[in-house]
């Protein structure tokens, strides 16, 4: 940890990205997960540390009154050094951090805090076997980057990525997708290049609209999910290798729009299936 005499002499905007960095990380070792270890303990040198990190932020008149009073509240509570209280703790450290994040104009999803090192444990992954997507054309880092996040969240064992499709390594994607890249395996393939549908392991069903409603629709145990492009959806080629599969599933809507960023929908779809294989799995246990 950077010694306090440091910090204060760095560059303001620097300054504020070292503790943003440090109280993010000290944050994460609050997470229910990282307390089963007993990460979450910090020593009294490390409690010295946030409160006159925090009180040096609050001399900065930069700061608006209200920001100045959160942080001179952040302070107070670390002085306490009081472990006990790990959600009094870990909502101080977080609203530094957001005020930080404000006064640097950067988003959360700027900083490495995926773990103390960066990386997500792939063996706590949970994967549903044979739940295969398909991103066919996916053309936003951003939306590449959401979507693989979605997938491992519930418990996509494979993604396979058109040739045209962003790539999940573009800093955005990467960034957006915060350490699932890593964990989730993939491959760039291109399925339906041909014009006779192909040999796959698993069914297909494509997310597209004119489908049957999500509510209804009899989500596979094993299956292969093609989500389209963010302007023109799913290509011809593969909704017919999905109608002559399961067909299509479909996402009512009820807004004068009548329309949802391909990242959102796949959220929704990938959820249902998800929640489908779940219940499955404790049927069968």
């Amino acid at each position: 940890m950077i010694p306090l005499y440091k910090l204060e002499k760095l560059p303001r905007i620097q300054k504020f990205r070292k503790i943003a960095k440090i109280f993010t990380m000290a944050e994460n070792r609050l997470s229910p997960a990282a307390e089963e270890k007993g990460a979450g303990i910090f020593t009294a040198a490390e409690f010295i540390f946030f409160a006159d990190a925090a009180k040096l932020l609050a001399e900065d008149t930069l700061f608006s009154p209200d920001a100045r009073k959160i942080l001179n509240e952040a302070a107070d509570t670390f002085a306490l050094a009081d472990v006990q209280k790990a959600p009094m703790l870990r909502r101080a450290l977080n609203n530094v951090k957001h005020i930080l994040l404000n006064e640097t104009g950067r988003d959360q999803a700027d900083w490495d805090f995926t773990g103390s090192d960066g990386r997500l444990d792939p063996v706590k992954r949970r994967v549903f076997e044979g739940m295969w997507v398909f991103m066919e054309d996916i053309r936003s880092p951003f939306n590449v980057g959401a979507m693989f996040r979605t997938a491992e969240s519930f418990g996509v064992e494979k993604i396979i990525l058109s040739p045209f499709c962003a790539d999940p390594r573009h800093r955005r994607a990467e960034r957006t997708a915060m350490g699932c890249v890593d964990i989730v395996p993939w491959e760039r393939q291109d399925l339906f290049a041909a014009p006779e549908i192909p040999r796959l392991p698993y069914p297909v069903f494509a997310l597209e609209t004119g489908g049957i409603p999500l509510a209804e629709f009899p989500f596979p145990r094993q299956g292969l999910l093609i989500a389209g492009s963010e302007e023109l959806g799913v290509s011809p080629r593969a909704l017919a290798a999905a109608d002559a599969s399961l067909g299509r599933v479909s996402i009512p809507c009820y807004g004068a729009k009548a329309s949802l960023n391909v990242s959102v929908a796949f959220g929704i779809a990938v959820y249902n299936w998800g929640q489908a294989n779940a219940v499955r799995r404790t049927v069968d246990e």
